[in-house]
């Protein structure tokens, strides 16, 4: 069996065990591809992948480095390439890959900021599946503008690593909004999260709660009124009617975010002296994980 025909029997036996599960399988057989065929740059994409998703950055780099070497023009290639060069903060490195992948460099100081606005992020792929929004600042990193819920690890402000597929899609004013997958947190929020128990809904009363907030550095959101519970189908797919489609968390629980417990509380007082409708129940702060 010629070289290149061993490497792809090879590469083909990873995929198999890939999808079966066996990660440290897979990565032996396509290391073993790459050496029968080290100018075949398939079994090194695949490697780099597989580094991807198990978060070991440097691996990812050098072998997706490896992969571009021998085919300059595998765009796909070039975004693991970014992805991992953003994890580890090699911004040379990163802002060559989004112009190998047809963006051009937005210029400025590291890390770079393309402003490409707001999207949805997947921030636990494997677990709850959490949807939030975030500004999303270049192809592989995005900051949270909604609260995650109290149960999230992640918090308002943090920034995070994003995958570069899209996931599902939301439909925001009739126009479809790709979701991207959260692969870790960069750079963790130092403001701290609140959660308050009101005994209202009323939405003017919360606008004015999160315009208030605003003032002093921070945010609110009521979670139960922008918060919809999904299936997995839905969550990954196009959300579509069925018998639960909809659901809500059935309490009125409002998100509160505030540089301190004391900007928190004058939030809370200035909110309460201008808002006759509302009343707050309780309020405390979420412990970090």
């Amino acid at each position: 069996m010629s070289g290149i025909a061993h490497a792809q029997s090879l590469n083909e036996r990873g995929r198999e065990l890939q999808s079966a599960g066996d990660i440290a399988g897979a990565e032996n057989a396509y290391r073993a591809a790459f050496a029968a065929a080290p100018e075949w740059s398939i079994p090194a994409y695949n490697l780099g992948l597989i580094f991807k998703y198990d978060g070991r950055w440097q691996e990812s780099l050098e072998w997706n480095q490896k992969a571009a070497a021998l085919n300059p023009d595998d765009e796909a290639t070039w975004w693991n390439l970014g992805i991992a060069a953003t994890a580890l903060g090699r911004w040379v490195d990163a802002r060559m890959a989004w112009q190998r992948c047809g963006m051009a460099d937005p210029g400025g100081d590291d890390p770079p900021d393309y402003r490409f606005g707001r999207v949805p992020v997947r921030l636990d792929p494997e677990g709850d599946g959490e949807v939030v929004w975030a500004n999303r600042l270049d192809p592989a990193r995005a900051r949270l503008i909604s609260i995650p819920l109290p149960t999230s690890p992640f918090r308002w402000g943090d920034v995070v690593l994003n995958d570069g597929a899209a996931e599902g899609h939301r439909t925001v004013n009739g126009r479809d909004v790709p979701v991207f997958n959260v692969l870790q947190r960069l750079a963790p929020s130092t403001i701290r999260t609140f959660v308050v128990e009101l005994a209202t809904s009323d939405r003017s009363a919360v606008e004015m709660l999160d315009d208030i907030a605003h003032d002093m550095g921070g945010a609110a959101e009521h979670w139960g009124l922008t918060t919809r519970i999904m299936c997995r189908e839905c969550s990954y797919g196009r959300p579509h009617e069925h018998v639960d489609s909809g659901a809500r968390p059935a309490h009125d629980h409002c998100g509160l975010v505030a540089p301190s417990r004391d900007v928190a509380q004058q939030v809370l007082d200035r909110w309460m002296a201008s808002c006759d409708v509302a009343d707050l129940v309780t309020w405390y702060e979420v412990e970090d994980s």
